[in-house]
């Protein structure tokens, strides 16, 4: 009888220290981690200035963003917008954070639309230049929207899709 009160004891203490280990092992899968939407865009943007040279192109503001894509002030939560330094340059990049997710598909239209004003303007003008407006990126993940008509329009998307995994 004690060997038998003997076995379940260790085989109890067993289990119970697999259990622990395996509770262990799981929750450090389960770490906080920065949510998608708690990221602001001048964090996104500092992260795509490593990767491209945006010193050269102009912060746009509200009015801009207004004027640029017909996008109001009150369908944003925050942006960054850069655009070229002269009418001769393409060069255009922005980060949308959406305030309602419902919205993200319209916001993504706005800015089709001026990909494509800016792509017929540049066809016969600027033939480099229209090559790199063919070759954006358009994209949204979460309620985020990204533009990126660069050279480095590749390395930019990389950047975001990175950071909002």
């Amino acid at each position: 009888m004690i060997n038998l009160f003997k076995f379940f004891n260790i085989k109890s203490v067993i289990t119970i220290i697999v259990c622990t280990i395996t509770l262990g092992a799981l929750s450090g899968c389960f770490g906080k981690q920065k949510t998608v939407s708690n990221l602001s865009t001048e964090e996104i943007g500092e992260q795509i200035k490593h990767v491209t040279n945006l010193e050269e192109m102009k912060e746009g503001d509200h009015k801009k963003l207004q004027k640029l894509y017909n996008i109001s002030v009150d369908e944003v939560e925050d942006f960054i917008l850069f655009t070229a330094p002269t009418n001769i340059k393409a060069d255009e990049v922005a980060v949308i954070k959406v305030k309602d997710t419902k919205n993200v598909e319209d916001i993504k239209g706005k800015i089709s639309s001026r990909v494509e004003k800016k792509s017929k303007s540049f066809q016969d003008y600027l033939p480099d230049e229209h090559f790199l407006i063919t070759k954006h990126v358009l994209k949204t993940k979460g309620n985020y929207v990204l533009l990126a008509i660069s050279k480095d329009s590749d390395k930019i998307e990389k950047t975001f899709d990175e950071i909002l995994k």
